[in-house]
């Protein structure tokens, strides 16, 4: 199956390589890990525990890849469907899993888009109805890289938002992965990655850094979610949620591109020029 590149000009281009993304990490790890094939899977194959940012890092490199790597992006597709291929089992349940799976392997990749639209509404500015619509256009494109099956990419951003509302409310569980992964990083440091700028703004609550990251997974996850998993929320969580944001949306826009932008986007978008490189 052939499928172009993502380029210059796509909404991806803008948003997917940028550090901010960082924020959302955890709470997309924790909607995928909610579903009961993606939570076994992860469990018995995955790292988070061991080297939570070694794996991240190996993540948004893929994620990266897909976007700004030009023909790699459909090849990193081919091989992350190579390297799911092996991985299933059975749960404690007795349930069987298998990695590709078609609607699990859907939800991993569609849950990401909820996420951008999360980070947005949250740290920055929130999209329009249009800018919806097109950054889901570009989502089903993405599914294609990746080789989600056409028969479980929602047809248009509202056949989307069914979608997600049904498997919350009713796929979704508070499956002891999800709930281990929000264990997990209340003793995770701040990203060594991220740019000093950012990481100024990493504990402006008054905890450690782990503690600040169960703070913003908590807060920017769906509230049924948050129901589903027995998380409480406040009204001053919320309060201090919402001043978090407001500085990240200010600091973001002013940063450098080396500093806004993770290096293999940041390398990609300086070999363009300048008017190519936003939607």
């Amino acid at each position: 199956m052939d499928v172009e590149p993502f380029g210059p000009g796509s909404m991806h281009w803008d948003t997917a390589g940028e550090y901010r993304n960082l924020l959302m990490a955890g709470s997309a790890l924790v909607l995928q890990t909610m579903h009961p094939a993606v939570g076994a899977a992860v469990a018995e194959h995955s790292t988070y525990k061991d080297d939570p940012w070694g794996r991240l890092t190996r993540t948004l490199t893929s994620v990266q890849k897909w976007v700004y790597g030009g023909a790699e992006g459909p090849e990193e597709g081919r091989r992350l469907r190579e390297l799911h291929k092996e991985i299933s089992g059975v749960d404690e349940q007795g349930r069987h899993y298998h990695a590709l799976n078609g609607e699990a392997w859907a939800w991993v990749h569609l849950s990401l888009f909820e996420r951008f639209i999360a980070l947005n509404r949250h740290f920055g500015t929130p999209f329009s109805g249009e800018q919806e619509r097109r950054l889901y256009e570009e989502s089903r494109h993405l599914g294609r890289i990746l080789r989600v099956p056409e028969r479980e990419l929602p047809a248009d951003v509202t056949a989307f938002w069914d979608y997600f509302d049904h498997m919350v409310a009713d796929r979704l569980e508070a499956h002891p992965t999800a709930l281990d992964v929000l264990a997990v990083m209340r003793g995770t440091p701040a990203p060594p990655q991220l740019p000093r700028p950012l990481r100024r703004l990493w504990t402006p609550v008054g905890v450690s850094s782990g503690e600040f990251n169960h703070f913003v997974t908590v807060g920017t996850l769906p509230p049924l979610v948050r129901e589903k998993l027995g998380l409480t929320w406040t009204t001053r969580d919320e309060r201090r949620l919402r001043h978090l944001g407001r500085a990240v949306a200010a600091l973001t826009p002013r940063l450098p591109e080396r500093l806004r932008y993770m290096p293999i986007a940041y390398r990609a978008r300086k070999a363009v020029p300048p008017l190519l490189r936003t939607a």
